[in-house]
This record gives C-alpha cells, sequence and structure tokens, in this order.
C-alpha cells in the first residue's frame, strides 16, 4: 500500500505542524477509482472488469484505499488538510498544455470508451488548483475527472 501508506504519512505530517493556513494535498488516481461520496455506478461489464484488475493489479486497491483515506479520515472539515483527488483517464505524452475539461464523474467508460488525458494537462491542472483559489474551492474536497477536450483555444472547466 506504497500510495496509501504515503498519504497517510503525508497527512500526519501535515497534522503536526502547527499553520494559520490550511494546507492543500493533491493526489492523482485513475477514472476507475469510483468516487464514492457520488455514488458512480458504472455498467456491469466495466464493474467486472474492475473487479478483476482489483485481484490482478494491488496498485488499483492501493489508489481506492489512499483516495478513501482522504475521504473519511481527513474529510470535509479538517483543522488544517484539505484535499483533492484528480482522475485522469488514459495518460498519454503531449508536448504542450492543450485543451481540457474538469468533470465530477466520468462521462465515458473507463475500460471500454477511455477518453485520453495528456500528462502535462494532469500537471496543469494540478499546479491550478494549487494557486487558484475559485478554482480549489470549486474542486477540493472531490474527485475530479480530467479529460483532453478537442475543442481549440479555451480550457474548460466544468462540474
Amino acid at each position: 500500500m506504497l500510495v496509501t501508506d504515503a498519504i497517510e504519512k503525508i497527512c500526519r505530517s501535515m497534522e503536526s505542524i502547527k499553520n494559520d493556513k490550511k494546507f492543500k494535498l493533491i493526489l492523482m488516481s485513475i477514472t476507475g477509482n469510483s468516487n464514492r461520496d457520488l455514488a458512480e455506478k458504472p455498467p456491469l461489464s466495466q464493474r467486472w472488469v474492475i473487479s478483476i484488475l482489483k485481484l490482478l493489479l494491488p496498485a488499483h486497491v492501493d489508489n481506492e484505499k489512499a483516495a478513501d483515506f482522504l475521504r473519511l479520515q481527513i474529510g470535509q472539515n479538517h483543522e488544517s488538510i484539505e484535499w483533492a483527488v484528480v482522475r485522469p483517464d488514459s495518460l498519454i505524452d503531449d508536448e504542450e498544455v492543450t485543451n481540457y475539461k474538469l468533470l465530477a464523474s466520468p462521462i465515458r467508460s473507463v475500460r471500454f470508451d477511455a477518453g485520453s488525458t495528456g500528462r502535462i494537462n494532469v500537471a496543469n491542472v494540478m499546479s491550478r488548483l494549487i494557486t487558484e483559489e475559485v478554482l480549489w474551492n470549486q474542486w477540493k474536497g472531490k474527485m475530479p475527472v480530467i479529460y483532453n477536450q478537442p475543442c481549440k483555444n479555451q480550457i474548460a472547466v466544468a462540474d
């Protein structure tokens, strides 16, 4: 449980530091990690595949447990920590930031009709979440999904 253990240790360290401001913590996960706060219910075929992946890939379970730690242990009203879990779809390498969209839940089947997300776009949205208060306030304590957008000259942020 590398990711879960690391997130727990980071949070415990943050809790030990007395600070006037809350720390912001962003975890990168995957679209296959359903947001149980929203009761996302993927199609049965996708649930079967994810169940098999959980048996074969311990990293998937680790991703879920790390997000659950933030959702259930840190929660929405922690005295010193705020968090978000960014869930990209199939990661691709892009040379530069392209258009992307943030959504509350996946709009595609994460196993049978996956979208794509540039790694550079994930880095961009994570840095924007840290530096842009309006964006942070929209997504803190949530698990937004990020997809590359085919439209030109615009970064769409939706919920």
